[in-house]
């Protein structure tokens, strides 16, 4: 099954599907034919004119908007900053942390997501790590067991990067809502995957090179309006503090909604990028575009379970996600990395992760755009890896 009208259509949009299957969009993404052509057309038109020409900050503007209706959020708490690990550090360091408070964090998580929260400890503010029973798998239940009187914020994946887990945004975040908790969400791993809403979320992250279909280093960090007051800029420039005729002024006075974050001039061609991205898998619609990644996770694992692979995180189910992480007991088969190798070779990218015991897997995030005929093919490409 595939969400286009047409192969060609298909093809015509990801060319990378003419002769190859790239499975790592949980990595670097492929582009689409739409993101290059709308950046190529930014840059050739910054050959004859100024590169902040007014079609160009009209369609940023625009931007944010789009990524607000990605998010449930409004466009003024939209702030348009990447990579992901940016937005995570200015709500690491913009808040005001007393000695005593305490932050709560996942050691093995992304580190994008794990070194602006343990840094903090140089403050005096305690750092609570959760450990759940499986990497990734942190319920409500697990969240609200950490929570001290002191609990200051909970930082959290939306999707765990190597086992695929989604926890549940809302229940975490409501929880935290009613404690006066604040919530800071990575996002990456769901944003233009998955349903993302911010409806219990106070501050997200997110860059557009994954699951957005966008390029890198430009991406969405959403703050709450109600909170915005209590997060001070900490980059600090001509953009995002009042500066009339770009005078600066005798007192600092920050630019209302999300400029109020972006110090300076922005990544227009990436930012251009990145609302193509949006509004490709806004034309498909999320829901669609979730739906086909679960049928590809799900011909994936009926496929490989034969062969004697086992799954790292959920295969179905509320917390399932477009990644599909594998591994095989040592002895059972080529190795993990013996396999990577040879899909490689077969022009099949998937992604060679390790857990912090150094345990290899395979992790293959396919986008909405592949096929269970493509991963027929990668089945197949791994049946006949050689052996070691």
């Amino acid at each position: 099954m595939s969400l286009f009208p047409s192969e060609d259509a298909r093809l015509a949009e990801f060319p990378v599907a003419c002769d190859s299957i790239f499975l790592a969009h949980a990595g670097v993404t492929i582009l689409p034919r739409r993101v290059t052509k709308v950046m190529q057309d930014y840059l050739e038109e910054s050959c004859l004119r100024m590169q902040e020409f007014p079609e160009a900050w009209r369609a940023v503007n625009e931007t944010r908007v789009v990524a607000a209706q990605m998010l449930g959020a409004k466009a003024s708490e939209i702030s348009l900053l990447g990579p992901t690990s940016l937005g995570l550090s200015l709500v690491a360091n913009g808040l005001d942390w007393q000695p005593g408070d305490e932050v709560v964090c996942y050691q093995d998580d992304y580190p994008a997501n794990v070194y602006p929260w343990t840094d903090l400890t140089r403050l005096g503010v305690g750092v609570r790590l959760v450990k759940p029973e499986a990497p990734g798998a942190i319920t409500p239940e697990l969240v609200e067991s950490m929570l001290t009187p002191k609990t200051k914020l909970v930082a959290l994946a939306s999707c765990h990067f190597l086992s695929g887990y989604r926890i549940q945004i809302d229940a975490i975040g409501q929880m935290l809502r009613a404690r006066g908790v604040l919530f800071c969400l990575d996002a990456i791993q769901t944003l233009g995957a998955f349903e993302t809403r911010v409806d219990y979320v106070d501050f997200l992250s997110a860059d557009s090179h994954k699951w957005m279909l966008g390029p890198m280093a430009a991406g969405v960090v959403y703050v709450r309006e109600e909170v915005q007051e209590r997060l001070r800029p900490t980059l600090l420039g001509s953009w995002n503090v009042q500066s009339p005729n770009f005078i600066a002024q005798d007192t600092i006075a920050f630019e209302k909604g999300g400029r109020r974050y972006e110090p300076g001039v922005l990544n227009v061609a990436g930012i251009l990028g990145m609302k193509a991205g949006l509004e490709l898998l806004l034309e498909h619609g999320i829901p669609a575009v979730s739906a086909q990644l679960l049928r590809l996770k799900t011909r994936l694992v009926e496929h490989l379970e034969p062969l004697g692979f086992r799954f790292l995180g959920p295969t179905s189910g509320p917390n399932a996600s477009g990644i599909t992480t594998a591994w095989r007991p040592e002895g059972s088969g080529p190795s993990a990395a013996k396999i990577y190798d040879h899909l490689t070779r077969q022009k099949i990218s998937p992604s060679l992760r390790f857990d912090r015991a150094g345990q290899p897997y395979l992790r293959f995030s396919p986008h909405f755009y592949n096929t269970e005929a493509e991963m027929d093919r990668v089945v197949d490409a791994i049946a006949a890896t050689p052996a070691d």
